[in-house]
């Protein structure tokens, strides 16, 4: 089976935590037997048995594009410029799509799928949160109804949650199904020893949306008190950290997984932004740590509350959720259900790949029965 795989996100070194989950699908795909997979994405180190179907001059276009924070971050903060990089990258992903000899289309994001050619080969479409709030772009559902038309397609969301409206948008076109990513089996190994004094990270980029409430609901329990809030992640706003707060700039799983989750009380996200299964939460999970989050659907549809960590919706509930952790016994009964949760639904990206491979196998079958 030959597959064409598009991302317009891609780690350009094992430092970059950009696009980390789309090497690791790829990789784990590459891994699967009798697989060819083809990737366009920005340029990086690629995984054994994955080659690359980016010409030279999108090679250095798409450098330059995550070089200034990548689609996304343009979409957001630049729209005027954004019109323009927009139209350049459907044009590039026409080609590709135009080209590749392959017998399917997996296609990362719902926005990547508009310039696919009437050619009736089947795609798989990945779904993230973000996707979530560009469909309500006038006229982005019509477009992408079109692109999707006579032919075998499904679109996988990364959770539960976007599972409902997906199907109300295009249920009668392709079959909703979500796929969940995998965790690396370095998370499971992890081994707990918390730190004397309380020690709580917080991992996102850097924006009022994905901070959220925590340096407001944070102050009065971190300020003047034995207990430390460590923030990890890019600066991507212009974003006032207070002195109390440990901001220690961007990091890398590798950092994460050998020098703080084994000695961190928890992990914290009090985002508002439109999150899919942010992977650092499940990675912290898969490592035996609970979680506080905010109460959203995203959120919700990870963290069982009161099981696998604490959902907040007010300061009071939040300082609740930090003391109420901070007891030994019900942090390591809550850590223990949240690895255990994670092993069990998420597995590895092996397991991932083996949810995709599947998903491939029956819209070939649909094609050629159909």
């Amino acid at each position: 089976m030959h597959v064409l795989m598009t991302s317009t996100s891609y780690p350009r070194d094992a430092s970059d935590w950009r696009g980390i989950f789309i090497r690791n699908v790829a990789a784990a795909i590459a891994r699967s037997s009798d697989m060819e997979l083809d990737l366009w994405s920005p340029p990086g180190e690629l995984p054994d048995g994955v080659r690359s179907a980016v010409n030279a001059t999108e090679t250095a276009w798409l450098r330059r594009l995550m070089d200034h924070g990548g689609i996304a971050h343009l979409l957001r903060k630049h729209k005027v410029r954004s019109v323009i990089v927009v139209g350049r990258l459907l044009r590039a992903l026409r080609r590709v799509y135009v080209q590749a000899q392959c017998d399917l289309y997996h296609i990362n994001w719902l926005q990547c799928a508009m310039p696919l050619p009437a050619n009736r080969k089947p795609a798989l479409i990945t779904v993230l949160g973000n996707d979530m709030k560009l469909l309500r772009l006038p006229m982005m559902q019509r477009m992408l109804r079109r692109a999707i038309r006579g032919r075998a397609v499904a679109i996988c969301p990364n959770a539960d949650w976007m599972v409902a409206p997906l199907r109300a948008a295009f249920g009668d076109l392709a079959e909703v199904t979500p796929v969940p990513f995998g965790i690396d089996p370095c998370w499971y190994r992890i081994r707990r020893d918390p730190a004397p004094v309380a020690c709580w990270l917080v991992v996102t980029r850097l924006t009022a949306d994905k901070l959220g409430s925590l340096f407001e609901w944070s102050e009065p329990l971190f300020r003047d008190a034995p207990r430390e809030l460590h923030l990890f992640g890019p600066m991507q706003e212009n974003v006032a950290v207070p002195a109390w707060v440990r901001y220690h700039g961007a990091t890398t799983p590798e950092q994460l997984a050998t020098q703080w989750f084994p000695h961190a009380q928890g992990l914290v996200t009090l985002s508002r932004h439109a999150e899919g299964r942010p992977q650092v939460m499940l990675e912290a999970m898969a490592a035996g740590l609970p979680i506080i989050a905010s109460r959203m659907p995203a959120h919700a549809d990870m963290v069982a509350d009161g099981v696998t960590g604490k959902l907040c919706a007010s300061a009071d509930e939040y300082a609740q959720a930090v003391a109420g952790l901070e007891d030994a016994d019900t942090n390591r009964r809550m850590g223990a259900a949240a690895r255990e949760r994670i092993s069990r639904e998420f597995g590895t990206w092996d397991d991932c790949a083996s949810r995709y491979v599947s998903i491939y196998q029956r819209l070939l079958g649909v094609r050629e029965h159909g």
